[in-house]
């Protein structure tokens, strides 16, 4: 991990020097920081341990003390076993089809706000990070809390401030994580957390004056806190904030991290933006634009695929062995290896996406690999943005609508376009554990005439 610590390279880019240094081997030794880990670079390998041997290897990484973090270690993200089991099965109805498109309302709302904006700041260089990650943190705001936030206009308002200093996961923090992870008995006698309580206390008050209103007024409303309230399951407070909580999280990163990387991967791609626009501006004038028109955009999927696949925030999936496992051996000629309980497996994605072997030309910026002419091409497995098996990200629907919703808006009223401050090539920030644009993704949005 030494170009990691020392920001000489993302943590992505050192995960991949390992990788690529094996080239034969089904599988090899990692160490991320102090922490020895299995790095399975055979697609169909990630898939037999996340899908079919999940029952070996059900629970992810344990990186938090419950005692001290709470809220994290409640959450769908880190509960293990049977509670995870319980909570998953409580909270997929919360993100079927239907319940979008209750939520869909509040992802137009946030678009046209920052339509708006940009319209006032037409000749400026937008941060386009920014833009995304105060974007991103006002529809969890409205659709998670049911709090009423315009972060573009409020820019230092309390929910921003708080969220955004938790979701920003700089490689320094990341070292903690990585430390108190290993010493997890010390860690909760020196009550060591990764947040403080007051960040603790904030998200229960939210929560608690939501539902003592809600319920005293009986005020209903389209949002994830209304879904979990009607729930059959009776929850703590500190139960249901967890989910919230875990919701505002775990949605944040994905959704603007894909959303800054494809409108900057616009800007460097006239042509491509070009073709989205007039897909866009053809499905406008035909109807208004609904939850079921969305599925019209078809190149505008394709652009998001390419996004995740080339700048995916998930980087890997971790799992950690529950009863031991003899894995196959690593290549031609080698042993078996044996997993015990308590070994650790990471399955990558970034670099899986980035493997020439899977994806030619994989530098390259290129939706139409995901067209039906050619997506059959793609190989099982090597595709994964989202993870997979019985712990993929229960909310993929949910951050997919998010980021089309965004794109659609933003393409169909500005052109994007590359200036000065538009880094090209697109390089990735090694300050950062979350995917980030070195140098910050920078451009200009000129209104469409």
């Amino acid at each position: 991990m030494y170009n990691t610590t020392f920001k000489k390279l993302h943590y992505v880019e050192d995960m991949q020097l390992a990788y690529d240094a094996f080239p034969d081997e089904r599988y090899v030794g990692f160490m991320d920081y102090s922490t020895p880990v299995i790095l399975v670079r055979d697609p169909q390998l990630s898939k037999q341990i996340t899908i079919k041997d999940f029952d070996h290897f059900c629970n992810r990484r344990e990186l938090f003390a419950q005692e001290v973090n709470p809220l994290l270690v409640k959450s769908l993200l880190f509960l293990r076993g049977d509670k995870w089991r319980e909570m998953r099965t409580t909270l997929t109805p919360a993100f079927t089809g239907s319940k979008m498109k209750l939520i869909f309302p509040i992802m137009v709302e946030n678009s046209n706000n920052i339509v708006k904006y940009l319209l006032d700041n037409q000749s400026k260089n937008i941060d386009v990070e920014d833009l995304s990650h105060r974007s991103g943190l006002d529809v969890i705001a409205s659709s998670g809390f049911g709090l009423q936030i315009n972060s573009l206009v409020d820019r230092d308002n309390e929910f921003f401030t708080v969220v955004s200093n938790l979701a920003n996961i700089s490689i320094k923090k990341m070292a903690l994580i990585a430390l108190t992870s290993t010493c997890l008995e010390q860690t909760k006698k020196l009550g060591v957390s990764y947040f403080q309580s007051n960040i603790h206390n904030f998200f229960i008050n939210i929560v608690a004056s939501a539902v003592e209103y809600r319920k005293r007024e009986n005020v209903e409303r389209a949002d994830m806190l209304q879904l979990l309230m009607e729930t059959k399951k009776e929850w703590s407070l500190e139960d249901l904030t967890a989910q919230v909580f875990f919701f505002c999280f775990a949605g944040l990163d994905t959704s603007s991290t894909t959303v800054s990387m494809a409108i900057h991967e616009l800007a460097l791609h006239p042509e491509i933006q070009e073709r989205v626009y007039q897909e866009c501006r053809q499905v406008a004038e035909d109807k208004e634009i609904t939850y079921e028109s969305l599925n019209e955009l078809k190149y505008l999927d394709c652009v998001i695929n390419e996004t995740l696949r080339k700048w995916t925030a998930g980087i890997y999936m971790d799992r950690t062995c529950m009863k031991t496992y003899q894995l196959p051996p690593s290549s031609e000629g080698a042993r078996p290896y044996t997993l015990k309980p308590g070994d650790l497996v990471y399955c990558p994605i970034n670099v899986i996406h980035k493997d020439a072997n899977y994806w030619p030309d994989p530098d390259k910026f290129d939706p139409e690999r995901f067209s039906e002419e050619n997506k059959h091409n793609i190989k099982p497995f090597t595709f994964v943005p989202f993870g997979e098996g019985p712990r993929r990200c229960i909310a993929m629907r949910f951050a997919l609508m998010e980021i089309k919703t965004f794109l659609f808006y933003i393409i169909l009223n500005f052109k994007i376009v590359k200036t000065e401050k538009t880094t090209d090539p697109l390089k990735l920030n090694p300050h950062y554990f979350s995917v980030k644009a070195l140098k910050g993704s920078f451009v200009k949005f000129q209104k469409r005439e």
